[in-house]
């Protein structure tokens, strides 16, 4: 009697990114293009922001982090799923399964945190400009950046641990181009109702909350810019200000559709549509936004160029 292997296995199977599509190739590729522009677009701003004295002060340190974590979140899924297409193996590990979890949810919840550290920065910055030295500190920006980091990884370890200790009754097969939570618990014949509820709390705290903040945040910096009295000065708050809300619209957006809309765990397809924008579209698009509207950062790029470039070549290099 022959013996299915897939009963001896404690690997998963990640079916990927719409499978039943003819020319899937063509997409993987885009997505190995788009990754390969994030890591160098994420990389050189924050080798700028180390590198140019300019550059360290507590926004562009925050930011910096943005970057790494950007960084890490597009590394946790892309790798593994060009090399599954190009290998024709589509298997995960259940510790690779559990790792590819517990990262991106610590990813996604301290990139929630950040953000909204950064609005409170550029909040400061702009109401309080005169006391900003010292409440945002380099001391206290580290602070920041850990509690982001240290919430991040607890938040996921808890969800982590309660997903993979239900006992797999379903064929092995996850229907996404990562491990996902939710995903990986449509495997389980046990009820989940009450993880349900714990991640629309969860999501409560760490998205709902920190956007509520943000939106305060901004709030308070309108109405502190049309106090002002110098259009450049107003112009610069509201350039800078325009970056950040353009990146939290891109992350928030997704993440309260798949986390917090109701009925959502029954449009997959949806859901996988809108974590691919989030893990994988959203951390190229960063980079890019930061640096194309911010003079310091395009000035510092030029600075780094220049300096790096032989006196004889310096007319082709600029």
């Amino acid at each position: 009697m022959e013996i299915d292997n897939e009963t001896l296995t404690t690997d998963f199977i990640l079916l990927g990114l719409w499978p039943e599509l003819s020319h899937l190739v063509v997409l993987i590729c885009i997505i190995l293009l788009v990754y390969l522009v994030a890591v160098m677009g994420n990389s050189v701003l924050i080798l700028l922001i180390g590198l140019d004295s300019r550059l360290h002060s507590p926004m562009y340190f925050l930011l910096s982090q943005l970057s790494l974590i950007d960084l890490a979140l597009i590394s946790t899924s892309v790798p593994k799923m060009v090399t599954n297409f190009f290998s024709g193996k589509r298997t995960i590990s259940q510790i690779g399964c559990g790792t590819q979890i517990f990262l991106s949810l610590t990813l996604g919840i301290a990139e929630c945190l950040l953000l909204t550290l950064m609005s409170y920065d550029r909040y400061v910055a702009i109401c309080n400009p005169l006391r900003y030295s010292v409440i945002m500190s380099h001391t206290i920006c580290t602070q920041m950046v850990i509690g982001s980091w240290v919430g991040g990884a607890v938040t996921s370890l808890i969800h982590t641990a309660y997903a993979m200790h239900f006992p797999i009754c379903r064929p092995r097969k996850i229907p996404h181009f990562l491990c996902e939570g939710m995903a990986l618990l449509k495997l389980t014949c046990e009820d989940i109702s009450a993880y349900v509820k714990s991640v629309v709390v969860s999501s409560f705290l760490v998205v709902l909350i920190p956007l509520s903040l943000i939106l305060t945040s901004y709030t308070l910096i309108v109405l502190a810019v049309l106090r002002m009295n110098s259009p450049e000065g107003r112009n610069k708050a509201l350039t800078t200000c325009s970056s950040h809300l353009c990146v939290v619209s891109l992350y928030f957006g997704p993440a309260i559709l798949v986390y917090m809309r109701p009925g959502s765990s029954k449009t997959p397809k949806l859901n996988q549509s809108l974590f691919m924008f989030n893990a994988i579209l959203t951390p190229m698009l960063n980079p890019l936004i930061y640096s194309l509207r911010n003079k310091d950062v395009i000035t510092a790029l030029k600075t780094i160029i220049i300096s790096r470039c032989p006196q004889g070549k310096l007319k082709i290099c600029t």
